[in-house]
């Protein structure tokens, strides 16, 4: 069994099977996060989906202080020189001592702010993530718009699909329900909305429109979900 904890925007962590891990730990600067990198000593892998600050977050900070492994693109990887990275591209899959993870397309930019407001790091290409510990499978969209690559997933069995919803950078609602539609998950928990003013969006809403493709968890900040 898994255990799921919705971290607040797009971060999530996952444990099970050895696995003590964060997905794009955005926490400092997070008014939705009830955590603070402080409270993660344990992680042993840290998945980032991109390079934007809201993604990347308190990688560099955790991984330092906790030695955990940070699978993420090549250019990622580079980016974060003297942290233990695993690196990965789209379509690439990888075991794990906890099980399988396979990085998955992302239609979405990744760039890493440099040392001035004008300056960007190429990131490489942004992903998602299809996680494997226990059995149990489980989706990270990160940040994307609709992509007919989604239909793929159905072949897959996933049990729990982390999906946008806020529309602007990424899919809004309406495209999300044809996402949850398209993976056929066991469970579909909305994430990546409220946290900006751009990216307001009701959970209730996708809860609605989606609930006649799959069973959906709309997730608080702080609680958790047995995959």
């Amino acid at each position: 069994m898994a255990r799921l904890t919705f971290l607040g925007h797009a971060a999530f962590h996952v444990e099970g099977g050895g696995l003590d891990g964060l997905i794009d730990p955005f926490l400092t600067g997070n008014s939705m996060a009830p955590f603070s990198q402080e409270d993660f000593n344990d992680v042993n892998y840290i998945f980032v989906t991109h390079g934007h600050g809201d993604h990347l977050g308190d990688t560099p900070e955790i991984a330092k202080r906790t030695g955990a492994m940070v699978v993420a693109t090549v250019e990622m990887c580079h980016v974060l020189e003297g942290i233990k990275c695993h690196p990965l591209q789209i379509g690439g899959a990888f075991t794990f001592p906890f099980g399988r993870v396979k990085m998955t397309p992302a239609w979405h930019g990744s760039s890493v702010q440099g040392s001035s407001d004008k300056e960007m790091i190429y990131g490489g290409v942004a992903g998602g993530f299809l996680i494997e510990i226990d059995g149990r499978k489980i989706y990270h969209a990160g940040d994307t718009g609709l992509t007919v690559e989604m239909g793929l997933l159905a072949e897959d069995g996933v049990d729990v699909a982390l999906l946008p919803i806020g529309g602007n950078y990424t899919m809004d609602i309406d495209d999300a329900v044809r996402a949850v539609k398209m993976i056929k998950p066991r469970v579909a928990v909305p994430m990546h909305y409220d946290t900006f003013p751009l990216i307001k969006a009701s959970p209730g809403e996708f809860a609605a429109k989606a609930s006649e493709f799959a069973e959906i968890k709309v997730l608080k900040p702080g609680e958790s979900l047995e995959v």
